[in-house]
């Protein structure tokens, strides 16, 4: 997890608990369907985002390793700029 993702978790705590479960999710599947995530067509690579409520969780998936980088989070005004 970047800086970025722990600052923001850190900043906004009523999401840590729904964002490490959806991690928890993920350890499986980093795709799972039961979540709400979507392929980021504009970026190069398997790059995805989770969506929490009204905020995105930006990941990649480096199939090498099975490693998922969450590498930035922010609202939906924000986090694509």
């Amino acid at each position: 997890i970047h800086k970025r993702v722990e600052k923001f978790l850190n900043l906004h705590r009523e999401l840590r608990d729904d964002f490490f479960s959806s991690l928890h999710s993920m350890e499986d599947n980093p795709l799972n369907p039961t979540l709400d995530i979507k392929p980021l067509t504009w970026l190069p690579g398997r790059h995805y985002r989770l969506r929490i409520g009204k905020y995105r969780f930006l990941y990649e998936i480096i199939d090498e390793e099975i490693l998922v980088y969450f590498y930035d989070a922010g609202s939906r005004g924000g986090i694509y700029k």
